[in-house]
């Protein structure tokens, strides 16, 4: 195994895959139905990477130094036959870590076969509490009831459970402190995302940026925190605990305190072209080359290239102006 670093040092060891641009919610921060309607023309099949690509590709980039991979969408519960993928994923040998991304519209059906298929980890957005502002963000009629009902059965059945909350000023800012008790109360990570530019479509505005210093503020007036170290080299979350518990709470600070600088992560997005930043502009299609070629080699030197040469610092460099000039790959193509 090579670890392949890029320009400014950073390995590659983190990879997001895409297995869908589907999503059952037209949620308001990434799919607003207005762009993604119920006449949006989503991939069709033969446009996705089959399961035995994904499975090769993730093979590569292991032999290439990944060590964790989280499987993301649009909504990756909707790809039919997901447990068999991660049947296949979790028996590559070098891959320490499988987790996934869901909104938890199926995750109280499917926990038990997630699980049973090796899965270890599942990552759940909720973005509010309140029943009529959960509605009203996912745009989709579906209660924070339901979605609730799948974390507690995805959390029986021992998967590890995290919940991201994007926070938006002047939409759910006051769902800050009740999902923190919530949490608290039952045990679960949280962690409160800073709602950040990513993709075209979802109206994002320096304004509506509640950040971390903000939300910091409001949780310390009811409760006591402290600081937990990284538990590993670009770790991307900041990380806190209830004094007196092992419960966390984080933050991911892309827009107010930008991580470019050891950012480890690389993705692939559903159509099978890979993305070296969150916040990226062009893809690479790697799904060109594995239908054209049997061997390895050449879609490895092409993945170490192309990673190699990487120089990425959206969060670093952004502003209002590079915000509104630059086209970014759309969240239901590129996953978390």
């Amino acid at each position: 195994m090579t670890v392949v670093v890029d320009q400014f040092g950073r390995p590659m060891q983190d990879l997001r895959i895409s297995v869908t641009d589907r999503c059952n919610f037209r949620c308001r921060y990434c799919m607003p139905k207005e762009i993604f309607g119920r006449d949006f023309a989503f991939m069709p099949k033969e446009q996705l990477l089959t399961f035995e690509e994904i499975e090769r590709l993730a093979r590569i980039f292991v032999d290439l130094g990944i060590k964790k991979i989280r499987l993301t969408g649009g909504e990756p519960l909707l790809r039919k036959g997901l447990p068999d993928l991660i049947s296949r994923l979790t028996n590559i040998q070098g891959l320490e870590d499988l987790g996934l991304t869901t909104n938890g519209v199926l995750l109280e059906k499917m926990a038990v076969d997630l699980k049973n298929a090796g899965l270890k980890r599942v990552n759940v957005s909720l973005d509010a509490l309140d029943e009529t502002l959960c509605r009203k963000i996912n745009d989709s009629g579906v209660s924070s009831t339901h979605i609730l009902k799948g974390i507690h059965r995805a959390k029986d059945v021992g998967l590890h459970v995290k919940v991201n909350m994007v926070v938006k000023k002047g939409m759910n800012e006051q769902e800050v402190v009740p999902m923190a008790k919530y949490m608290k109360q039952h045990a679960i990570p949280l962690r409160y995302i800073e709602f950040m530019d990513v993709g075209s479509t979802n109206q994002w505005d320096f304004r509506h940026v509640l950040t971390k210093k903000e939300i910091y503020s409001m949780l310390t007036q009811h409760f006591d925190l402290e600081k937990i170290d990284p538990s590993y080299t670009g770790e991307v979350a900041q990380r806190y605990r209830y004094r007196g518990t092992d419960t966390e709470v984080g933050f991911i600070t892309s827009v107010s305190e930008s991580f470019c600088s050891t950012c480890t992560r690389i993705r692939i997005a559903a159509d099978g072209k890979l993305y070296t930043c969150l916040f990226a502009e062009k893809g690479y299609d790697l799904k060109k080359l594995l239908r054209s070629t049997n061997a390895n080699d050449p879609i490895k030197e092409t993945i170490r290239n192309i990673w190699s040469l990487r120089k990425d610092r959206y969060s670093d460099e952004r502003t209002e102006q590079s915000v509104k000039q630059r086209k970014k790959i759309e969240m239901s193509y590129i996953g978390g």
